[in-house]
């Protein structure tokens, strides 16, 4: 049984943590192509720097090599605030995640064409962050993983979800969702401004993090990760908050 249409920010809302970000007025698909890098509020300072270094001496450490660049992990946006869409609540957090039956739920209402064709690249038993969005502290709070690939989004050709596409066919489905199981909470909560802070300081030094697409095109629910990327980021679980 299909579970409801409640999983990503769809309206591209900037995080509510982004003071300066410029709040979406159009729908993802409208603003995709012509995102600007987030306006967010400066990151704490403090010890980005140190923070890949340590995280290349593990590496080197433990034979690790720089892998190739290629996406083979996942960003999962979803608000786990309630928020009206079209009289709908698309609130889903991960605590209604684990709530569901063998902790599963079809990942559906995705309406960017980007977000959509990463969606189809998803392959069976990759792992994914699960990104708290549009919320007073938004960040990753859990791992999921891809138990079932691409496959029509139902929720296309449902004149009540407010995800409804009366352009699409059933002989030929625009919009595809997967279906994700949770995994594990990560050992703490990694928020955005502290992965941000990372993430410039990357793009001095050359870190991992220098071209996060969480920052490049931060509008998009559906974000791939490469390897050292989301090696990287679930690393922080491991230090101390700053």
């Amino acid at each position: 049984m299909p579970w409801p249409s409640r999983k990503r920010d769809k309206g591209a809302v900037a995080d509510k943590k982004e003071p300066d970000a410029k709040i979406a007025k159009k729908t993802e698909e409208e603003t995709s192509d012509k995102e600007e890098e987030e306006k967010s509020a400066k990151p704490p300072a403090g010890s980005s720097k140190s923070g890949w270094k340590n995280w290349k001496k593990k590496e080197s450490e433990s034979g690790g090599e720089e892998s190739k660049i290629t996406y083979c992990h996942w960003l999962l946006k979803s608000e786990p605030e309630s928020r009206l869409e079209k009289g709908v609540d698309v609130k889903f957090s991960v605590d209604d995640l684990k709530a569901q039956p063998n902790q599963t739920t079809c990942w559906d209402g995705v309406r960017n064409y980007q977000a959509r064709n990463f969606l189809r690249s998803m392959k069976l038993g990759q792992q994914a962050f699960f990104y708290h969005s549009n919320c007073k502290e938004p960040g990753i709070v859990a791992l999921v993983k891809i138990v079932k690939e691409a496959y029509p989004d139902h929720t296309q050709f449902d004149q009540k979800d407010p995800h409804y596409d009366s352009t699409s066919r059933k002989e030929n489905p625009k919009w595809s969702m997967v279906d994700v199981q949770f995994v594990r909470m990560t050992k703490r909560f990694i928020p955005l401004s502290e992965i941000k802070a990372h993430h410039l300081a990357h793009k001095a030094d050359g870190g991992p993090l220098k071209d996060m697409m969480l920052f490049t095109r931060q509008r998009l629910s559906i974000q791939p990760l490469t390897q050292e990327e989301f090696d990287f980021v679930l690393s922080l679980e491991e230090e101390k908050p700053h």
